[in-house]
């Protein structure tokens, strides 16, 4: 055996060491309401999967309520909403993310062309962002400079419409835009119209980068108030989370049509009071599904997958232990399920079986006023 050869087998358990050792520690980026007392802006902390530890890394200020966010593919850029409206219209920010230190450098902010921009999403190739306004019905695309910062909006697409609940369905009320697995179109989830509409996406398009597409959209209940969309790691199943009826709602995604398979409660029986569904995610073996439940559940609800089609039933349920779950995040390891509670200024971290799916507090905390957005990243 050559010396070099005996060099390798020297330093192989080191290296490997040294690589399990990186694997086990990312980004968790947080999106906030920023209010006096409460929160500064944008927050970085480094997260163990192995223990379960949140260290904090570093802060953006300065930034108006950048609630919602999306990380580009190659970890080197965050986009947020500022979530405002009416006398300070809603606008969206760029900032260049070192991964490693977490800094995150600010580039520029355009207007979202709509009041309240709520969700945010960014293509593959990083040449593409979307935006739901909330309170302007409306989404928008931008297309992304070679430097990372945004241009203006290129293409602003108005929803028209309301549904049955006077309150909260008087006009549409774009929640998420949310794109397909295979990057081919993107959904528009309407609470305000009870729609979930479908776009096709033509990400190398300078001028309409979104087309229309047959069907047009899915209507849910009326009532419903469908809030967000996500897919299952196959891509042939999507859940969709509704916001007023607390209803998980199931389909067969195929070709930009959504076809519905099922729809499940996330209230227990003897449930009453508020009801506040919010957010929803998959887990990545694709065994089980979660969701958040604000109002006066505060809880997250489990549901395990069928192999065969996608169709849930309840596992269980974990309270939050806090108040408002209005957002939450599994890591990248799978192991732990951390829960955003807005109105208690708390990020509370449970370990996951992945197994039975089922949640255990592991006692640890996060402090971070008005918590809204949990984002994980990778360390390049």
């Amino acid at each position: 055996m050559s010396l070099s050869n005996i060099l390798v087998l020297m330093f192989l358990p080191v290296m490997v060491s040294a690589q399990k050792i990186e694997n086990t520690i990312s980004n968790l980026i947080i999106g906030t309401y920023t209010e006096p007392g409460k929160s500064e802006g944008l927050y970085v902390y480094e997260f163990n999967s192995l223990t379960g530890d949140l260290t904090y890394k570093s802060k953006a200020t300065g930034i108006q309520n950048p609630s919602y966010l999306a990380v580009s593919t190659n970890h080197e850029y965050v986009y947020s909403v500022n979530e405002t409206g009416r006398e300070n219209p809603g606008s969206v920010s760029a900032f260049k993310f070192d991964s490693k230190s977490g800094h995150l450098e600010f580039l520029n902010k355009v207007s979202s062309m709509g009041d309240d921009p709520c969700y945010i999403s960014v293509d593959k190739k990083g040449k593409n962002v979307f935006v739901g306004n909330y309170s302007g019905g409306n989404l928008s695309n931008f297309k992304v400079k070679t430097d990372g910062s945004l241009e203006p909006a290129i293409q602003v697409i108005q929803h028209e419409g309301k549904s049955i609940n006077e309150s909260r369905q008087e006009k549409p009320h774009i929640h998420c835009t949310v794109i397909s697995p295979d990057h081919k179109y993107l959904f528009a989830v309407d609470l305000g119209t009870d729609k979930v509409n479908s776009y096709r996406l033509r990400s190398s398009s300078t001028v309409k980068v979104l087309t229309n597409h047959q069907p047009e959209f899915t209507a849910v209940k009326p009532g419903s108030g469908p809030r967000h969309l996500t897919f299952h790691p196959n891509g042939k199943i999507a859940y969709l989370v509704q916001e007023l009826s607390g209803d998980v709602s199931v389909f067969k995604y195929k070709k930009g049509a959504l076809i519905p398979l099922q729809t499940i409660t996330m209230l227990a029986p003897d449930f009453k009071g508020a009801i506040g569904a919010a957010d929803i995610h998959a887990s990545s073996d694709g065994k089980f599904l979660y969701a958040s439940n604000r109002g006066d559940a505060n809880e997250i609800v489990i549901y395990a997958i069928a192999e065969k089609d996608g169709q849930l039933t309840l596992a269980g349920r974990q309270s939050t232990l806090g108040k408002s779950p209005r957002n939450f995040a599994i890591d990248l390891s799978g192991n732990f399920l951390l829960a955003a509670n807005q109105n208690s200024d708390e990020i509370v971290v449970f370990k996951r079986n992945q197994i039975t799916g089922l949640l255990q507090d592991t006692g640890k905390r996060a402090q971070v006023g008005k918590p809204i957005c949990l984002k994980f990243s990778s360390i390049n």
